[in-house]
């Protein structure tokens, strides 16, 4: 890429005691309190002396339909909002394989079955994004590509199968999620070591990162939060021009490096083991503070 770049049923009733006129309507047409099982409304009677009890009395607007009550309730559906309908239908959305092919069709090359330098250039264009931006790295990781500026149609696929995307608006939708993830620090642990192979040139057979390589891609993968002394390790290796490799083991301790040693290397331990580049890098730089103190 750098290379191109439920409602109760039980019974509830409203006690009360003898009527008064703070607990009973006033005027006529007051009745007595109802008691409700099973929604139907069950009032209390008094004697009218024939044997039979006054039916219940409505008050003005209201009117009593006794019915048949059911065994159970029915359940209430919930009705939703139109936006939250689509929303839950974007979350359960399944990705379509067929999408995804014909994604991976438009950016293939003619004569490879992989997306290769002029294909990545294309597709971060249609990204909106440049090769060299760091969530573009954070996108390859993702994908899971093991070569820089190639993506092989199984890394592509299964990639985007796992992001459950499958067309370019999709995926720009998911970059402010990535970038958060890899805030956290075993996502960016495990996305600055998969950064070393894949800036390597496996094609001819490359084990160990050039120099220059080395130093875009620190400044890459630092490049959302610099660790205080990525500046002078980077002078180091431009001064240093013997220095023509970066092996992997200093590659993965340069990170636990970074996060040990203040920013001036007071808390760094020589007797631990450390790579010697990194043992060469403090006595320079403890070196070049002495040059700056002046005696009488």
């Amino acid at each position: 890429m750098l290379k191109s770049m439920g409602q109760c049923l039980s019974p509830c009733c409203d006690q009360q005691g003898p009527t008064s006129p703070a607990n009973s309507d006033t005027g006529n047409n007051s009745h007595p309190r109802s008691v409700y099982i099973a929604g139907i409304p069950l009032s209390e009677s008094k004697d009218t002396g024939c044997g039979e009890p006054n039916p219940p009395v409505s008050t003005p607007g209201s009117e009593w339909k006794m019915f048949t009550p059911y065994p159970k309730l029915p359940p209430i559906k919930k009705q939703t909002g139109g936006m939250e309908a689509k929303r839950l239908s974007l979350i359960s959305k399944e990705v379509s394989d067929a999408k995804i092919q014909s994604l991976f069709e438009m950016y293939k090359d003619k004569d490879e079955d992989c997306i290769l330098a002029d294909g990545t250039e294309r597709f971060c264009m249609d990204l909106e994004v440049k090769p060299e931006e760091f969530v573009v790295l954070v996108l390859a990781w993702k994908l899971g590509a093991e070569t820089m500026c190639e993506f092989t149609r199984a890394e592509f696929v299964s990639g985007c199968k796992a992001m459950k995307v499958d067309s370019i608006k999709a995926i720009q939708s998911k970059f402010p999620e990535l970038l958060a993830e890899v805030r956290e620090k075993q996502a960016f642990k495990d996305l600055y070591r998969w950064t070393y192979k894949f800036g390597l040139d496996s094609a001819s057979g490359q084990r160990t990162l050039p120099t220059d390589m080395a130093i875009s891609l620190w400044k890459l993968v630092f490049s959302q939060r610099e660790p205080p002394v990525l500046q002078r390790w980077l002078e180091f290796l431009e001064k240093h021009t013997s220095i023509r490799g970066i092996p992997k083991d200093t590659w993965d301790m340069f990170l636990n490096f970074v996060e040990q040693v203040g920013d001036d290397l007071s808390t760094y331990d020589d007797t631990e083991a450390w790579p010697s580049l990194l043992d060469d890098f403090v006595e320079f730089e403890n070196d070049r503070q002495n040059q700056n103190v002046t005696t009488d």
